[in-house]
């Protein structure tokens, strides 16, 4: 009887220590740029259209807080769009907008750049925990149409004076 009891007690404890152990799902939503990949000149702005959306599974409404991004130097974020956002989203709701924008400066090198965005929130008006998924985006950076014209036009000119010699 003592053994059954033992053996009783211990499956309880065990149970209740796996139940315990399991980590508690927050609520979450779904962050997707429209176009990831931007290609643009230097000197310019790069505006990052989002879908943002709340699954119906969630429990309750979840709140848009703060941001979190990076990008690789030398180009910068403007997160201003991410303001226009609503404050709050319910089970089901979507909303889409301009989220951030990158700032290419004059004198940025041609070539690939990198960088993330990611809402963060939670249940409250206070909350600051990472809520969505880390959107990834690249900005590649050419050469502006009116330099390669110049130059173009001045390859041109170069060839027509060795060709006259």
């Amino acid at each position: 009887m003592t053994r059954k009891l033992v053996l009783s007690l211990s499956m309880l404890v065990l149970t209740a220590a796996l139940l315990l152990s399991v980590p508690a799902f927050a609520d979450s939503i779904t962050l997707t740029l429209a176009s990831p990949v931007q290609v643009t000149g230097v000197g310019s702005t790069v505006d990052f259209w989002a879908t943002v959306t709340a699954p119906t599974t969630n429990s309750a409404p979840i709140f848009l807080n703060g941001d979190s991004y990076n990008v690789d130097s030398p180009l910068t974020v403007d997160d201003s769009g991410f303001f226009s956002f609503p404050l709050s989203l319910n089970p089901g709701d979507t909303y889409t907008g301009i989220l951030f924008a990158v700032d290419v400066p004059v004198n940025t090198a041609l070539g690939n750049y990198y960088g993330y965005f990611q809402i963060l929130g939670g249940s409250d008006g206070n909350a600051q925990d990472p809520i969505s998924n880390v959107a990834t985006f690249e900005v590649t950076v050419v050469p502006e149409p009116t330099s390669l014209l110049l130059m173009g036009s001045g390859a041109l000119g170069l060839f027509g004076v060795i060709r006259r010699k």
